[in-house]
């Protein structure tokens, strides 16, 4: 295998074997501070202090080096609690070397299929871990040209477009399309992606605190104390997140890391 798929060797050294190479890859994102979705015009703004993420999101290649180290990530070798049967669905076996491996043709697309477990565990083998909500919200929200890119007119509806056209959009290499302001690629318009607290989107996860939710967060009455009640684009990323379980894997659902503190 090695032999014959010399781009994995290549994304092996680059991500497993020499130390720190791979923070290469991140932005640095200075602290800031946003309102997000559900808290009301006025309210306290909350805090995000520096980290850096990924520019792009993981890809096949990047994916295909980590179960290379750690083959009880294979498709194969998961166990079912940690990855449903969808887990890395469109990567086929290779008969000479009795490994699951993508094809040639999309190791520089993102990685899908893979379960918020598998994502976790990747990003924490290369010291990393998966943006939080607040990280990546914080930078979501900017343009090519301003980190408050969300204020100007067309950006809300360019996003809409895309889930409208959803189709097949993984089928794409990553890095592809334009850089926001903090030079982050495919935050929008590529795939879904996982966060470390992905399912405290909207509830707490903890049954004896959930009874105190404010109910005016779900279905419709969701936008009735929201900062802004025409975003539906947040209002799809929230409702998305809270539908999702740890071991699902999605054919629209990658990842990418991050790292508190800055690099």
């Amino acid at each position: 295998m090695f032999h014959r798929c010399g781009t994995a060797v290549f994304a092996f050294t680059v991500l497993f074997g020499s130390g720190n190479t791979s923070f290469a890859r991140m932005a640095e994102i200075p602290a800031g501070e946003f309102r997000p979705l559900y808290l009301v015009e006025g309210s306290p703004l909350v805090a995000v202090e520096a980290f850096s993420l990924d520019r792009v999101p993981v890809t096949n290649q990047d994916y295909l080096a980590f179960v290379l180290q750690h083959p009880e990530w294979q498709k194969d070798q998961v166990p079912a609690v940690f990855a449903d049967s969808r887990y890395l669905q469109h990567w086929n076996k290779n008969a000479a070397s009795d490994s699951w491996e993508p094809e040639r043709a999309v190791l520089d697309f993102p990685v899908v299929n893979v379960s918020w477990f598998a994502a976790n565990r990747y990003c924490r083998v290369l010291n990393k871990k998966l943006p939080s909500i607040a990280q990546w919200e914080y930078v979501a929200r900017a343009s090519e040209i301003s980190p408050e890119g969300w204020r100007e007119p067309g950006y809300q509806q360019r996003i809409l477009n895309w889930y409208a056209h959803h189709g097949r959009p993984e089928k794409n290499p990553v890095g592809r399309s334009p850089a926001n302001y903090w030079g982050i690629h495919d935050l929008h318009g590529m795939v879904w992606e996982w966060t470390v607290d992905f399912n405290s989107a909207l509830v707490s996860g903890e049954s004896r605190a959930d009874s105190s939710i404010d109910k005016k967060l779900y279905c419709a009455a969701g936008s009735v104390n929201s900062v802004d009640p025409s975003d539906y684009a947040a209002f799809m990323r929230y409702a998305f997140r809270s539908s999702l379980s740890a071991r699902y894997a999605m054919s629209n659902l990658g990842f990418r890391c991050a790292v508190s503190g800055g690099n």
